[in-house]
């Protein structure tokens, strides 16, 4: 009979074994269901069963199935015990680990280092000091959780100590030792530690590298790295992104390339460090290189475009992530959302709202303040107010963006009636806030409120008034004819006036011919800035247009020879998710250019008819009429409007953005074409929105 019964109890056994490894198994993947039902099938449950069981619930986050569980047990022993304090303490649930260490029959040094354990992680070092002290015996990993704790309350005295006091210290006590020096910026004892062990692993090596790489001891770092007698994949990511934070871009790139396996996050970190260094086309093969990348790989390439002005490449990868499937993350959306404002590229805007809206993002404020700046800068100043006014809570960004918005807009009584309703909320201005409603006065010809508001900053709204305050005031007083009252502001400055003030000097002096003042602006400006083209084409065009061609051939001489290069008039137009970029006399290369053309053409019939004459004063070169007429047909805008006509259906705004201040030729051209074409155009500039509709601006003629 005996002899029967044993092949049975082996077969028993091995069925448990098996379903106490199915149990592990599916707990660890994640398949609790599974585990549980593998438990529930099984006939003969033993203890290992019922303890394999109860640390699934624990590992998958379910802890009051598991200490129901461990209720109904039928017997327990000390690892029954140890498993319910540690996952109480692995779900992050010290006080109930506490609950049950205490009601234990029995404890062992594994149950007394779990409880310490878990006061450490979660912060309560003095409680786990005060147990650790009670341990009736502490083993290797006892000491070092407890030399964790102190490294991790920065209490590197104390863990010195202990560390000195430790019977037996393994690799891990010491690299954590090394560990504790280096993020006290105490890096010369960290090596100390490291010089003495007797067994270095990888870790170790690693540890005292990044030490090194985080107190700013590259090359120090570089001379450790190099005799490593085995380097992984960490150990070159910690290299590598110590030469990407110190900014030596250069070392990074050829350690990189050396690099026997390139992870994400090495990756991820030349991206980011080649950008910041201006290295963008290398940034990109980096990227396209890369076989697997995350949502840090995606939103540093985003970045990095944002940063250094490629927006057009913002769009297209954004577009490149939608059809990859790949989940946008928090900050690629802000950033693709603060491309579309700069773009204007409202169709792609509203698509990254959506997105934002169905992650429940649109709910924080700072998220809303964008969106408003957004749909305010793609001309849709109507959707921008109805978030704003639909944000319970709003902050000075928000109430910011709506005064500038207006501004923009030419709507100066709207914007000092925002800002009135703001002070009177409770809501005090910022140097922003008083930038923005004093720009609305500048743009509507508010002298007398403007003068209000300047002059009440500081004991009103108790703001210092800055260069760009005063920058406003002299656009104000310039834009109205008072240039001698705006000198004599300049003059009683409290600090030094930089070249914004001067240039809205000498734009008021163009304006308005005053020629004496023009030429000490435009001086001030060249002494500021040398390089800059705006003085030598405002002075230019105010020397040819009173036939001084001798001054205006100077000045084309000083500029070469100074190699100061005027930056094209450049402007954009979004049609069907796609941004089409135009520069004056260059749409060649553009594949509708022929229809482009055609469009031209009748546009300048029509406005024959309607009595249009171009107005050659806007071109600055001494050439004959005819090449004037000529070079005013083909600015920038007018090609991107002609563009917009022959794509957008009727009924559809016409969406035109323009890099330098539209010129006046061209803002009468396009007032008439919105009359002759029977089209709503919006044109954005370096200042300003105007918003063309039959035949008249919402500027006024006014800026």
């Amino acid at each position: 009979m005996q002899f029967l019964l044993n092949p049975y109890r082996k077969y028993c056994t091995r069925i448990a074994f098996s379903a106490n490894s199915q149990i592990s198994r599916f707990a660890r993947s994640g398949k609790i269901e599974n585990a549980r039902k593998v438990f529930d099938e099984l006939r003969d449950k033993n203890v290992v069963s019922w303890n394999s069981i109860i640390a699934g619930y624990f590992q998958n986050k379910q802890p009051i199935k598991g200490h129901q569980l461990f209720d109904k047990m039928p017997q327990r022993n000390i690892i029954s015990w140890n498993n319910l304090v540690s996952g109480y303490v692995k779900c992050g649930m010290v006080s109930e680990a506490r609950k049950v260490f205490d009601e234990m029959p029995e404890r062992n040094v594994v149950s007394w280092t779990a409880m310490v354990r878990g006061y450490v992680e979660e912060g309560m070092i003095t409680e786990a000091e005060t147990l650790f002290w009670q341990m009736p015996e502490k083993n290797v990993v006892s000491w070092t959780v407890m030399l964790g704790g102190f490294i991790r309350d920065s209490r590197i005295d104390d863990a010195r100590r202990l560390f000195d006091m430790m019977p037996e210290k393994d690799v891990v006590a010491q690299t954590n030792m090394v560990l504790g020096y280096c993020q006290d910026g105490r890096v010369d004892e960290g090596r100390e530690i490291f010089d003495e062990m007797p067994k270095k692993n990888v870790i170790s090596w690693t540890t005292m590298i990044s030490g090194y790489v985080n107190n700013n001891r590259i090359d120090v770092a570089r001379k450790l790295f190099e005799v490593m007698p085995e380097k992984n994949e960490v150990s070159w990511t910690a290299m590598l992104m110590g030469y990407t934070q110190c900014g030596r871009i250069q070392d990074a790139w050829e350690l990189f390339k050396a690099m026997p396996m390139k992870s994400v996050v090495a990756s991820n970190s030349m991206i980011l460090g080649l950008g910041q260094n201006g290295e963008v086309q290398k940034a990109r093969v980096v990227f396209d290189q890369m076989r697997e990348k995350d949502d840090a790989t995606w939103s540093g390439m985003i970045k990095v475009y944002e940063r250094k002005g490629y927006e057009l490449e913002v769009i297209d990868l954004f577009t490149l992530m939608q059809k990859e499937g790949v989940r946008v993350n928090f900050p690629s959306l802000i950033s693709v959302l603060s491309v579309c404002a700069s773009l204007a590229s409202l169709d792609h805007g509203r698509q990254v709202h959506s997105q934002l809206v169905r992650c429940q993002f649109d709910v924080d404020v700072y998220v809303a303040s964008v969106l408003i700046t957004m749909y305010i800068k793609c001309g849709e100043l109507v959707k921008g107010k109805l978030i704003f006014d639909n944000f319970a809570s709003k902050d000075i960004v928000m109430w910011n963006s709506i005064i500038s918005g207006y501004a923009q807009y030419g709507l100066g009584e709207k914007s000092l009636k925002v800002f009135h309703e703001m002070f009177s909320s409770g809501v005090m201005p910022d140097d922003v806030t008083l930038v923005g409603v004093l720009s609305a006065c500048s743009y509507t010809g508010k002298v007398k409120e403007g003068r209000e508001i300047f002059e009440s900053m500081k004991s009103k709204y108790l703001v210092e008034p800055k260069t760009e305050h005063y920058a406003c005031m002299v656009d104000l007083l310039g834009r109205t004819g008072q240039v001698e009252d705006a000198m004599k502001l300049i003059e009683a400055m409290p600090f030094e006036p930089d070249a914004i003030i001067w240039g809205s000097l000498l734009g008021a002096c163009r304006t308005h011919m005053k020629l004496d003042l023009a030429e000490v602006a435009a001086k001030k400006l060249l002494q500021l800035e040398p390089k800059n083209a705006g003085p030598y084409i405002l002075l230019s065009n105010i020397y040819a247009s009173q036939g001084r061609f001798h001054d205006v051939a100077e000045l084309r001489k000083n500029m070469r020879k100074r190699n100061v290069i005027k930056p094209p008039g450049c402007s954009w137009i979004e049609v069907e998710k796609k941004v089409h970029m135009f520069t004056g006399r260059d749409c060649v290369s553009h594949p509708e250019h022929p229809m482009i053309m055609r469009m031209l053409e009748k546009i300048g019939g029509l406005l024959r008819e309607a009595g249009y004459c171009p107005d050659s004063s806007f071109v600055l070169h001494d050439v004959d009429e005819e090449e004037k007429v000529h070079s005013l047909r083909y600015h920038s805008e007018k090609l991107a409007v002609a563009y917009g006509l022959v794509k957008l259906p009727e009924g559809v705004p016409i969406r035109v953005m323009k890099n330098l201040r539209v010129c006046g030729d061209c803002h009468s051209a396009i007032k008439l074409i919105s009359k002759v074409m029977g089209r709503e155009i919006i044109l954005r500039d370096a200042n300003r929105f105007h918003h063309f509709k039959d035949g008249l601006c919402s500027c006024r003629d006014y800026w």
